[in-house]
């Protein structure tokens, strides 16, 4: 079975630097021939690739591939995964480091054919302090999907981290991978674990698995501001919902609480949700038009699956 790591990178070049020997220290179990390291650089503006070449003299089974513009999220890890050899693919984001063992408690679970994907403890340090993180929950509601952390008791997921989880590439290349609307970030991993699962396919957590996961060190802390990012929220927010709710009672739910939800961001003078609405209604005929295509595989209805997850 081999393991490829996928490693989008946008300016980390310290992130790199430090959390890259903790990748191939993992690798360590494997040989080079069943194993490999990508890392896709979206047009990093700092010394990223200067410090992967240096990387690359060390370690021969990494692989750099870079975007000549900057595409976002989605478009650089399906990229990375597009150029993988492994049947597992473990995706990391560059502000994670992942512990020496956490790959075998991982693909362990691959040995079930309808398992997709497996998502790691993740030890995300936020300010002062260390939430644990890696499995998610979520219910309709009010026309929406809203999600939440779960506590990491379960295995049970909504969803796998697309920065701290393995994916069975054959299911993924079914799936046809994160969904590139979502760029430039949040929302495609819930996405694509939630049509997975609407396909009829499981994913898992595994509290095994652990990660340290520096998020304020991050390309999206640095890059964007909170205003920009609460923005692209509320965008892919509305587009997972047009996209995935086929039950007719969701779609008739979102379209009833919309007004409300509009006027409640009137009262509170949310301007990011009406930036947000309007650049999703902008793609709607690309969502529409995914969506259609997602549906093909689609076995099981929202109903089916949300209840498990609350």
């Amino acid at each position: 079975m081999g393991i490829s790591i996928v490693i989008p990178n946008y300016n980390g070049e310290e992130l790199l630097k430090k959390n890259l020997p903790k990748v191939f220290e993992s690798l360590s179990g494997f040989s080079e021939q069943e194993s490999e390291a990508i890392v896709v650089d979206d047009a990093s503006s700092d010394k990223s690739l200067e410090v992967l070449k240096d990387f690359q003299k060390k370690y021969n089974n990494l692989k750099v591939i870079k975007n000549e513009k900057n595409l976002g999220f989605s478009s650089t890890v399906n990229k990375g995964v597009s150029n993988a050899f492994g049947d597992i693919i473990i995706l990391l984001n560059s502000d994670v480091s992942p512990k020496k063992d956490f790959i075998n408690p991982l693909v362990s679970h691959f040995e079930d054919p309808l398992i997709f994907a497996v998502g790691c403890l993740d030890k995300s340090i936020e300010g002062k302090e260390i939430i644990l993180r890696g499995r998610g929950l979520g219910k309709w509601e009010r026309g929406l999907l809203v999600h939440k952390r779960g506590e990491v008791d379960k295995a049970n997921t909504l969803w796998v981290s697309a920065g701290s989880g393995a994916f069975k590439k054959e299911i993924w290349d079914k799936l046809g991978g994160l969904n590139e609307l979502y760029n430039p970030f949040y929302w495609e991993d819930i996405d694509l674990s939630y049509r997975a699962l609407k396909s009829g396919f499981r994913v898992l957590f595994e509290p095994k698995s652990v990660v340290i996961h520096e998020h304020s060190k991050g390309s999206i802390k640095i890059k964007y501001s909170d205003s920009k990012i609460k923005k692209i929220a509320y965008r892919n927010q509305f587009i997972f919902v047009w996209e995935n709710a086929t039950d007719y009672s969701l779609q008739f739910a979102h379209f009833l609480w919309l007004p409300y939800h509009f006027i409640k961001a009137l009262i509170s003078w949310d301007t990011a949700f009406f930036v947000g609405f309007f650049q999703a209604l902008i793609l709607l005929p690309k969502v529409i038009k995914s969506s259609f295509k997602y549906q093909k595989l689609f076995v099981k209805k929202d109903s089916d699956i949300v209840r498990n997850y609350q």
